[in-house]
């Protein structure tokens, strides 16, 4: 019998649906059993990891700032180390993070229902959900983790373009098809650039473009100011003092909105320091944008911002993700059209809830209010406590942070 099954057979309304099992999902789900509540988790566990993220990539963030938040921090990678016999090393192999995630959603969130929501409406106060094989679940309040797939950026005027010529970095798990090929990466983020190293030790040739002056290279998390160490916030996101402005999403949330604009900005396109090795061999191509793409003999002819033309066999986009919540096709218009949003981006009050009481966003729909650290695992220390904490009605701190 499955969960859902399990659920609805004991009550016709289940407290609380959770959509997505990743990190946030997950957190969030781990956090509301620790409160007392037994949510219906829908989803497979770390699925966009899996099936939209290369093979032999490394997570960017470093090790304190990539455990996934546990009551009581039980669940750490530490742990997980330590019951497993598996090393840590930095930067942390994609692989390794995954079976941790696993490992994690094993020992706090045990019941999964692996299946997908089609349909999300309200009803009677509450919720209906709609899953793809038909059954139905109402359900007092939904938090949506469904991740950032539906949200990869792709410039408009590359979108007409055939996908056997042009492809975002989140449509591929194996880069090795490309062996052999001329292939032309856009972004200076560390999806484009470590896909291009990628690509390189599989044999492709690459060349990576972008518009800013240089690569924003991330360094360590301490610098030295006059023989005094002072330490980046442990999130580890942003610049020295933006990390800690940041770090606190209650923090975030109170600034004017011309100082949150700028604070966003400092999660920026980078790439971690150890990737600079691995591209030393690639040709960079600093403040160019490409004006235009032509598919030409089976082939893409591409026009520059500074009137030169390449051929490549094929353009990699890891032009990042913009978060437009109208593209999580569950929701229906009915309820999408309720949510108040800037540009596709939810408005959050406390508890992360949406103008739909009882409705919740985590993970990257959640950063236009909260702030950047909602786009990484450390997000998850201030997410997962404050949508329990509001949605079983206790008291929130004023200000919390997110490690």
């Amino acid at each position: 019998m499955s969960a859902v099954h399990a659920t609805r057979s004991a009550s016709p309304d289940c407290r609380v649906a959770v959509l997505g099992a990743g990190p946030h999902g997950l957190a969030a789900a781990a956090h509301l059993r620790a409160a007392g509540v037994d949510p219906l988790v829908l989803g497979d566990t770390m699925e966009f990891w899996r099936e939209n993220m290369p093979e032999g990539m490394f997570l960017r963030s470093a090790l304190r700032a990539s455990n996934i938040a546990s009551p009581s921090r039980w669940a750490t990678l530490d742990r997980w180390s330590a019951e497993t016999g598996r090393g840590l090393s930095f930067p942390l192999p994609l692989q390794d993070f995954r079976d941790y995630a696993g490992w994690y959603q094993e020992r706090l969130v045990p019941h999964l229902d692996r299946r997908k929501v089609s349909a999300l409406s309200r009803l009677n106060g509450g919720f209906s959900l709609r899953l793809e094989d038909g059954d139905e679940v109402k359900a007092a309040s939904v938090v949506v983790a469904a991740g950032i797939a539906p949200f990869a950026r792709v410039p408009a005027h590359l979108k007409a373009l055939p996908s056997t010529l042009v492809s975002h970095c989140s449509q591929h798990r194996d880069l090795s098809r490309f062996a052999g090929r001329r292939v032309a990466v856009l972004g200076s983020g560390q999806s484009a650039l470590e896909s291009a190293a990628l690509l390189h030790e599989g044999g492709a040739q690459v060349e990576v473009m972008f518009r800013a002056n240089a690569v924003n290279w991330l360094t360590g998390p301490i610098v030295s100011r006059q023989r005094i160490e002072v330490p980046y916030a442990p999130t580890d996101i942003c610049a020295l003092r933006s990390s800690w402005l940041t770090a606190s999403p209650d923090i975030f949330r109170r600034l004017p909105r011309s100082h949150q604009a700028r604070l966003a900005l400092c999660a920026g396109p980078a790439g971690g320091h150890w990737l600079r090795e691995r591209l030393a061999d690639i040709p960079m191509s600093p403040q160019r944008t490409i004006v235009r793409g032509e598919p030409q003999n089976g082939h893409l002819r591409l026009e520059l911002s500074d009137g030169t033309e390449r051929e490549v066999d094929h353009l990699l986009l890891g032009t990042g993700y913009e978060v437009d919540i109208r593209r999580y096709r569950f929701l229906t218009p009915e309820v999408a059209g309720a949510i108040q949003t800037v540009d596709g981006q939810p408005v959050l009050r406390s508890g992360l809830e949406s103008s739909v009481p009882g409705l919740h966003f985590v993970g990257s729909s959640a950063a236009y209010t909260f702030g950047p650290v909602m786009r990484f695992v450390t997000g998850t220390w201030y997410t997962a406590r404050a949508v329990a904490l509001r949605i079983v009605g206790r008291r929130q701190a004023l200000v919390r942070w997110s490690f």
